[in-house]
């Protein structure tokens, strides 16, 4: 039987108590000198911080960019792998933020799926419904569409007004009410704007959110778990990077990524707003 996006990953938050995502963004200038500089050691690294992490996770987001850059794509292949062989109930996300049509649209699909053999993929609605429909047709796979982004540019357009409401809110309405007929889909919103992850929260009501944007970038938890948790003090994979990768860069470094797991983890618990 296959199982859902959205009861693999509500299974996980129970199985785990933890809403802390590990992010996979190796960049091969601060990754531990005893990996060296070849693409081995890029992925045991990526392999040891998952081994690291793993008891303190919900799940992993690979993010493309940082494997494709290095013509590393076969070590993305080979971690994703391993984190289906060797973890199978932690939810593995492909952060690619693809966004095209048609035939394309199609080939992206097969690539995050089956090639990655994630159980979601981030994508752009820009382009609008034709460009999310070939995700969204491999229903037993979560779509997680941009909707207010962490970073400061995001204000550009997700800022503006449509229809008297600001575009993020529109975005989140459409994929909450239009796009999301197999119980699929959720969205990306910063934890560096936690009064616009509130509004998302309202309008969408317990639609899965990934939010990036603490740890280094520098969002609160409390108010993160204030304003994004749902109705049962779930609902967010809270995404941590940098902070968990790059937590020492000398031996103990892989103890180091645990214990900032793990404290992130505990630090999240904290503050959610758990139903008793």
């Amino acid at each position: 039987m296959t199982t859902s996006f959205l009861d693999k990953l509500k299974y996980r938050w129970q199985q785990s108590d933890s809403l802390l995502m590990v992010g996979l963004d190796p960049d091969p200038k601060r990754i531990p000198a005893i990996f060296g500089d070849s693409l081995e050691g890029l992925r045991d690294f990526c392999l040891e911080v998952v081994h690291a992490t793993a008891p303190y996770t919900c799940g992993f987001k690979p993010q493309i960019a940082y494997f494709a850059a290095i013509r590393a794509e076969h070590i993305l292949e080979e971690v994703c792998h391993a984190i289906r062989q060797q973890y199978p109930e932690h939810v593995l996300v492909l952060d690619a933020k693809r966004g095209d049509i048609g035939s394309t649209a199609q080939q992206y699909a097969i690539e995050a799926y089956d090639r990655y053999q994630a159980d979601a993929v981030t994508i752009n609605p820009y382009m609008g419904f034709d460009s999310a429909e070939p995700y969204l047709e491999r229903g037993d796979k979560g779509v997680i569409v941009l909707c207010r982004t962490s970073n400061p540019g995001g204000s550009d357009l997700q800022a503006l007004e449509v229809k008297d409401e600001p575009l993020y809110l529109h975005v989140a309405r459409m994929v909450a009410e239009e796009w999301n007929t197999n119980n699929q889909c959720a969205l990306v919103v910063g934890a560096t704007f936690p009064d616009e992850l509130a509004k998302v929260r309202a309008a969408v009501g317990d639609l899965p959110l990934l939010v990036p944007g603490i740890g280094a970038q520098g969002g609160d938890i409390a108010a993160t778990c204030q304003a994004g948790c749902d109705s049962q003090g779930m609902g967010m994979m809270i995404n941590s990077s940098r902070a968990i990768l790059y937590a020492s860069q000398d031996a103990d470094w892989a103890q180091a990524s645990a214990l900032a797991a793990k404290n992130t983890r505990d630090l999240i618990n904290q503050h959610r707003n758990k139903p008793s």
